[in-house]
């Protein structure tokens, strides 16, 4: 089968188009005929060996699939022919690719494969962030960073679903045009004091939850603008930076850090994923979740997506189309 290779840790001009052997049906997996491949940060970082799991090169990057179902065990939930979105340990850069059971999941209604391809990563974790690990409230006041994103659209999305009110924090006119659609109430440049405009925005009070998969300065800045109360999710650190703080702050301004890792959650609680499914299958029921998908690739061209994001410049999410 066709998979886009990497050769080495060299970031993604390592990697190649190549024929490589199609993955075989394991015990508790799923073999999907992939259409789509979402692309996402910890693609770029495996490109590198910067990431938590640092696989020998060569290998098959991709993390998270869209396809339909080649073969499945009698138990896994889905069948031959099903319509499913799934995350891969890795391999989802090719025509096949396997995945666990457990984080396969049918697509809801008719949502286009490229779409379904962003949505367990960027959604089963806006939906962990903002309700489980944030107890988001209806009414709260929820501040987006990288709002432009694959992420920050979904947490946008998720929070506007959750009956939050939704502040966005981007780079780009593109970027903060894309969150306005995304559901956020406004969308404020990250390049000018948007420290003053959450506060103006708030009354003074600042946002009761913050969603940063920016990490760094943006972090540190961050908890200046918490509301009492308050509770910063720590997504990730696009910024390359991560970041220290005087947790003093913390304590004198009754504001909490909290970790948000989905894939890690998982591993205490299996059953949590499935529920996620149903939840979001929900929030799409209800109109509430509609990803923005980015620029779509052939998947001879998934350098180019992963240079996106190194410079920061995707939309959305950036989607490999594997099969047309």
């Amino acid at each position: 089968m066709r998979a886009l290779r990497l050769s080495a840790l060299k970031g993604p001009d390592a990697l190649a188009i190549a024929e490589v052997p199609e993955p075989e049906l394991a015990p508790g997996n799923v073999l999907i005929d992939v259409h789509a491949a979402g692309v996402s940060f910890p693609d770029l970082l495996l490109t590198r060996g910067e990431y938590q799991i640092r696989p020998d090169p060569p290998f098959v990057p991709g993390i998270e699939v869209a396809g339909v179902v080649r073969a499945a065990p009698d138990d896994a939930g889905v069948a031959a022919g099903d319509r499913v979105c799934a995350v891969t340990a890795l391999g989802g850069f090719a025509e096949v690719a396997s995945a666990a059971a457990a984080t396969t999941f049918p697509i809801p209604g008719e949502m286009e494969f490229a779409a379904a391809a962003g949505l367990v990563m960027n959604y089963h974790t806006a939906l962990f962030a903002l309700e489980r690990r944030a107890a988001l409230r209806p009414g709260e006041t929820v501040l987006v960073h990288g709002a432009g994103g694959g992420v920050g659209t979904a947490a946008l999305q998720v929070a506007r679903g959750l009956g939050a009110r939704p502040i966005a924090v981007a780079s780009t006119g593109e970027k903060r045009a894309a969150a306005v659609a995304a559901g956020a109430e406004v969308a404020l440049d990250s390049g000018e004091d948007w420290v003053a405009a959450v506060r103006e925005l708030t009354g003074g009070r600042g946002a009761d939850v913050i969603v940063d998969p920016v990490g760094g300065e943006v972090l540190r800045q961050s908890v200046r603008v918490l509301a009492p109360e308050g509770r910063l999710l720590v997504i990730g650190f696009a910024s390359g930076e991560i970041p220290e703080v005087a947790v003093n702050r913390l304590l004198l301004r009754n504001v909490a850090l909290v970790g948000v890792n989905w894939g890690g959650f998982l591993a205490v609680e299996p059953g949590y994923a499935a529920a996620a499914a149903g939840r979001i299958a929900e929030l799409r029921a209800a109109g509430a979740i509609d990803p923005v998908v980015g620029e779509r690739y052939p998947l001879e061209r998934g350098a180019d997506a992963l240079r996106a994001l190194a410079e920061r410049s995707a939309v959305g999410k950036p989607v490999l189309i594997v099969r047309p």
